[in-house]
């Protein structure tokens, strides 16, 4: 028996793309001769093909200035989310290009976190790209990590998730530790963050949990305190301000400019401290042995050499050894 298809409305529903490609190009030049120019057609060519979508949109989509034309609201509607359509496309199209041409590149897929990126990434690549000048690294960040936008199928994840999806294998790094940190003049001009009540009391920068679903476990100001056996529930009513923000490098840079005390998780602010900009007004910490990093790589590319140069390197730089 036939099984049959239903037909798919919204491909149906789409306009020709001889006749959107036409458009885009008219729209951007302003000027249907030299579109005709940039797409090797003749000026009637675009005007046939513009035609036609005004008549399937059914309202104009440009009005004539001169020898220009300009796009009507309709069509700066249309220009917009044609013109971001066809950019997509191209890039993709260049991406499977790139991954199947012999060359001497070797492109590479990494997908992180924000803060990842910015704190630990971008003070290390460096290293990475004098060792591998033939690597082009390609770095998507985001914080859901189950979710990614089509066409996007990193090579690499370095993700809190020891299964981030089918067809990777998981590399297991290191657990976190989490400790409070400040500059050296905001230490000075509050003594009183020595002690864990003062820490308590004072003005705290915290991590929401907004947009962090996906993160294995959630550790903010008032679970910090609860495993040091204070209730954040007991600030004092003159207690300076408490700051919530989902976005970690803003905590961070809020801290350096001494604007209070934030959480600092050791592997994204350790150097920071190492180098004197940070310092910890307390010694007390948490490490969550329950739980870890972990660096997930395509299953299909295990014996890749641009894969296998990237996980040595990485896997070095965290200090831990793989075996090949």
């Amino acid at each position: 028996m036939t099984k049959h298809t239903d037909p798919d409305q919204t491909l149906l529903k789409m306009p020709s793309l001889r006749a959107v490609k036409s458009f885009v190009a008219a729209a951007r030049y302003q000027n249907f001769t030299r579109a005709a120019e940039a797409l090797c057609v003749t000026q009637a060519a675009i005007s046939r093909q513009v035609r036609e979508l005004e008549g399937y949109l059914g309202t104009p989509l440009f009005k004539r200035v001169g020898r220009s034309v300009e796009l009507t609201t309709a069509g700066s509607i249309f220009f917009d989310a044609a013109q971001l359509s066809f950019i997509n496309i191209a890039q993709a199209a260049d991406r499977i290009r790139k991954d199947h041409r012999t060359s001497a590149r070797r492109p590479l897929t990494l997908c992180c976190s924000p803060a990842f990126s910015a704190l630990w990434m971008s003070r290390r690549l460096p290293s990475f790209f004098s060792d591998n000048p033939d690597i082009d690294l390609n770095l998507v960040t985001t914080q859901n990590f189950l979710s990614l936008e089509p066409g996007v199928y990193p090579d690499i994840f370095i993700t809190k998730m020891s299964r981030v999806r089918d067809g990777y294998i998981s590399l297991p790094l290191f657990h976190d530790v989490i400790y409070p940190v400040c500059t050296p003049e905001y230490l000075e001009a509050h003594p009183e963050i020595q002690t864990l009540e003062g820490l308590r009391d004072g003005v705290l920068l915290n991590l929401s949990p907004y947009g962090r679903s996906q993160v294995a476990e959630h550790v903010d100001w008032g679970v910090w305190l609860a495993i040091h056996h204070l209730d954040i529930e007991d600030r004092t009513r003159d207690s300076h301000h408490y700051f919530n923000a989902n976005d970690y490098n803003m905590l961070i840079q809020m801290v350096l400019n001494s604007q209070g005390v934030a959480l600092g998780w050791d592997h994204l602010v350790g150097p920071i401290v190492e180098q004197g900009k940070l310092v910890r007004p307390v010694e007390n910490q948490v490490v969550l042995e329950e739980t870890r990093h972990y660096l997930a790589y395509r299953e299909d590319k295990a014996d890749d050499e641009t894969l296998r140069r990237f996980r040595e390197w990485f896997t070095a730089q965290c200090g831990i050894q793989v075996s090949p």
